[in-house]
């Protein structure tokens, strides 16, 4: 039976997606907090990635500790995803504008957000479309 509901679940990585959700926000709030500290920083910019990440592991933590809550938690946790992918589009602009890397650590953050935010938010689409086939 266990075995059988382990099937269930939608796994990335081998973990669920609330747990991935959940790592990924102590991610970014870690990157966030190391970034500004390697590069200096004295601008609340540099934190983009920990203020991001900080809801979105508030709402993992909470889908895990409410199951009935979680389709409502993880639909905010993908809006949150999905923020972090569209910010690290920003990068795009400074590279059509000839500025890229002009400041290294802002353009690695934003190179990071836009990768491991489309990652993200393509599990996320991925979770929801098993769990709408999988319903019982």
């Amino acid at each position: 039976m266990e075995n059988e509901e382990f099937n269930k679940e939608f796994r990335v990585l081998n973990l669920t997606i609330e747990k991935l959700s959940l790592y990924y926000g102590i991610f970014l709030i870690i990157w966030g907090i190391i970034v500004s500290f390697v590069s200096g920083s004295t601008s609340a910019t540099s934190y983009i990635p920990s203020f991001l990440g900080f809801p979105l592991f508030v709402f993992s933590y909470l889908a895990i500790k409410f199951p009935l809550k979680k389709k409502l938690f993880m639909h905010i946790v993908v809006i949150f995803g999905l923020i972090i992918f569209l910010g690290g589009l920003d990068f795009i602009r400074t590279l059509i504008s000839g500025y890229a890397f002009e400041n290294f650590w802002a353009d690695t953050s934003k190179i990071m957000m836009l990768l491991t935010g489309l990652y993200f938010v393509i599990q996320c689409v991925r979770s929801f479309i098993f769990a709408r086939k999988n319903r019982d």
